[in-house]
């Protein structure tokens, strides 16, 4: 059951490889929580929006206006929840477009005050991972073979291949994203729901339990979570993450 009049969407926020698509999918499954998805990634969107049949101009531009409403319809469930997946890397963008087509003159324009005239009374859940390494490690190798999540057809002759300064430019990249998600959240006096990577992967009953907890949303009786996407490390990953210790010195 919804408490009433507690929230209208959530997000999930993150960097990748920290068990996000398990998480939407997770939740998905519960019926009640949104049905999550990277809908406001840039490279998506025009797949997204062909989907959804979106009119376009004479260019074949389509309006973001109608591009969020779609968005809202699909990732919403039927008690009005809305959810959707936001990397760092996605959100400056998200937000200018948002404002960009939801100008209003009660709006002051900030992040926060954008996301919540576009969806309503949002709540965050913050997905990390305690060893970035491991975490670079898992990037790098899917960047190179392609292979993001079960269901995905690996590249052709796109074997991995050990990349210290791949591994190295990721660890950084993660950290710095990391660190703006935390400012992102202080500024704007937001109390994130936190999800750990390495909890998610031992307790999954525990980890959606208590997002479902947070946004004040109970499970259909007799709900069970069941995973959809099994752990993809494996020794290669633990041999890259030694390699990688072992060249950077720590």
């Amino acid at each position: 059951m919804v408490t009433v009049n507690s929230i209208d969407a959530y997000l999930i926020c993150g960097t990748p490889r920290t068990g996000s698509t398990l998480l939407c999918a997770l939740l998905r499954d519960t019926g009640i929580a949104g049905r999550p998805e990277s809908y406001f990634r840039l490279p998506d969107e025009q797949s997204w929006a062909d989907r959804w049949h979106l009119p376009r101009d004479d260019h074949g531009s389509f309006d973001y206006r109608d591009y969020v409403r779609a968005a809202i319809a699909e990732g919403s469930t039927s008690n009005g929840i809305f959810a959707a997946r936001v990397m760092w890397g996605t959100l400056d963008e998200m937000v200018a477009k948002l404002g960009a087509a939801h100008s209003d003159p009660r709006s002051t324009g900030a992040d926060l005050d954008l996301l919540t005239r576009a969806f309503g009374r949002v709540r965050f859940v913050h997905c990390r991972r305690e060893d970035t390494v491991a975490q670079a490690v898992s990037w790098a190798r899917a960047e190179q073979t392609g292979f993001w999540q079960h269901g995905d057809a690996a590249l052709p002759d796109h074997e991995p291949r050990f990349d210290f300064e791949q591994i190295h430019d990721l660890v950084q990249t993660i950290e710095e994203h990391n660190d703006a998600w935390r400012n992102w959240f202080t500024t704007f006096d937001v109390q994130p729901h936190t999800v750990r990577y390495e909890d998610l992967t031992t307790d999954l009953d525990g980890v959606a339990s208590g997002i479902l907890d947070f946004l004040r949303l109970e499970p259909p009786a007799g709900h069970a979570f069941l995973a959809r996407h099994r752990r993809q490390a494996d020794q290669l990953n633990h041999d890259w993450v030694l390699r990688y210790h072992a060249l950077a010195g720590q």
